[in-house]
């Protein structure tokens, strides 16, 4: 059994998929080429904005957005301490200091009740994370960078293509971030991400930083990085996003089967009234985590943990001050979540199974 089947996947979308591939083999460009401005289209189409700039990682999006957006060193921007490094690291990379703030315990996304007495006359920005699939509160957070004059960047890495009162990630601040990471909701077959706003300035100052700060061939006006999308990755993600819609209710049909089945076992996922998720990850919280992997394991089943320790804990933002107890909702998830295999291909059999399996271990 696969956590994430890409295979059973790739079986349904082969033919057309190679048919892409042997397009961009047949005509060579491989950096820049038609299949970029293709995907970019089809994606701010699909998320709902004017402008999409395609990057080469979800990592690199959240650079790229906040170089555009002036963000420099000793600049202050608030995230949230349980999520992927990649978050965090970004913004240290620039030189600014991530300020962290404890989650949400039924969304576990960033509070924005406690946003507010994090801000300091050198916050700059509010980077929320949809995570596991779920947006944050946007309307919350956008009051309050709206009252301060921040920026607010979503890091949506695990979230494109859920909804927030109505709207699709990506489309609910200043500037949308998303990975196409293979294990993503949507992901290609390497690294990738892509950008997202209405503001075509910004959109053309990404885009400028993407390729060396290049504003014409051999003159760069800004500073800027090697951030481009391969050409490769643009034709494999445009054959994937075509079957994404139908993809996202298999992910919400399973989720609502593990909800169903696991409800007084475990502590299922929470999705807010406001929210439909993609199901990144099927997180559940037990009180012996540890129990329970173990069981899974010797019965055949893979699971993972997001994360095991939280930002503000790892050794590489020490430099930061933060000790245990800090965060501690932050804290007390991280002890008890663990992920179940999840992807739009999960079959009902193997369902059934885990579900059994995570019953007859918690019982």
């Amino acid at each position: 059994m696969d956590f994430i089947d890409l295979q059973e996947q790739q079986k349904k979308i082969r033919i057309k998929l190679e048919n892409n591939l042997k397009k961009v083999l047949d005509h060579g460009q491989y950096i820049l080429g038609p299949e970029v401005k293709e995907l970019e289209a089809r994606l701010a189409d699909f998320v709902g904005v004017k402008y999409c700039i395609s990057a080469s990682s979800g990592t690199d999006t959240l650079t790229i957005a906040m170089m555009a957006l002036g963000i420099e060193p000793e600049d202050e921007v608030i995230t949230t301490p349980f999520t992927y490094i990649a978050t965090a690291e970004t913004i240290k990379l620039l030189g600014a200091k991530p300020v962290f703030v404890d989650i949400n315990e039924s969304s576990f996304n960033i509070d924005p009740k406690k946003i507010e007495s994090s801000i300091t006359n050198k916050t700059k920005a509010i980077m929320p994370v949809g995570l596991f699939g779920q947006c944050s509160d946007m309307d919350a957070i956008n009051a309050i960078a709206r009252k301060h004059n921040l920026f607010v960047i979503e890091d949506a890495a695990q979230s494109f293509g859920a909804t927030y009162k109505e709207k699709l990630s990506c489309n609910l601040s200043d500037v949308g971030s998303t990975s196409f990471f293979p294990a993503k909701p949507l992901g290609g077959y390497g690294d990738g991400g892509a950008l997202f706003t209405n503001d075509q300035e910004l959109a053309n100052t990404m885009a400028q930083i993407r390729v060396h700060g290049q504003s014409e061939k051999y003159i760069h006006t800004i500073k800027g990085i090697n951030g481009r999308l391969d050409t490769m990755q643009a034709a494999i993600l445009l054959t994937k996003l075509e079957i994404f819609p139908e993809e996202i209710l298999s992910r919400q049909e399973i989720a609502r089967i593990y909800d169903e089945a696991l409800k007084g076992y475990v502590i299922t996922p929470t999705i807010m009234e406001t929210n439909s998720s993609v199901y990144a990850q099927y997180t559940i919280r037990v009180k012996d985590r540890e129990k329970l992997q173990l069981g899974l394991q010797k019965k055949g089943i893979p699971t993972a943990i997001y994360y095991p320790r939280p930002l503000h804990l790892q050794p590489v933002f020490s430099d930061l001050s933060y000790q245990e107890k800090d965060f501690p909702i932050t804290e007390a998830i991280s002890d008890q979540v663990i992920s179940l295999p999840m992807h739009p291909y999960l079959d009902k059999t193997d369902q059934k199974y885990i579900i059994d399996a995570v019953i007859e271990e918690v019982s």
